[in-house]
């Protein structure tokens, strides 16, 4: 397994972005300014952003794995690879997900706690309803993580 970041044409990896915000202008937002990570595997498995949020706090703000590799790790390998490689730069690490339980235990298994949500930011800022499973997101729900 080898992780690499990635610093010239990120959107080359645009298809599997979009399977965790399916909003190219709002990848769009954050990707240019952000440290965007590859995890292959043989090939390429996933993707992740991080971006700085200030000088204490960065924020991931993208991670997907290819639907066939979901489950086998690595994610998890991603989010233990950006925790560790931000924990002497920043003070914390927050992510941001819709009120989906699988999700919210999962990043709560890494050490996040809900700090805060947004009310709305879904139906806010999609032009269409954006579903997880049969759950329809709405607030965004934003977690926080010592490093």
């Amino acid at each position: 397994m080898i992780i690499q970041q990635i610093h010239s044409n990120k959107k080359q990896h645009l298809d599997l972005l979009l399977l965790a915000d399916e909003s190219e202008e709002m990848i769009d937002k954050y990707l240019h300014k952000g440290d965007l990570f590859a995890l292959y595997d043989g090939d390429l498995k996933s993707v992740c952003v991080v971006t700085s949020i200030d000088n204490q706090t960065c924020e991931l703000k993208n991670i997907a794995t290819h639907p066939q590799y979901q489950g086998k790790g690595y994610g998890s390998a991603l989010i233990k690879y950006v925790s560790e490689l931000y924990k002497n730069k920043y003070k914390y690490m927050l992510v941001g997900t819709g009120e989906v339980p699988s999700i919210l235990a999962f990043y709560e298994s890494f050490g996040f706690k809900e700090s805060h949500r947004i009310k709305n930011f879904f139906t806010d800022n999609y032009p269409h309803p954006m579903f997880e499973g049969d759950i329809q997101l709405v607030d965004m729900i934003y977690l926080k993580k010592n490093l």
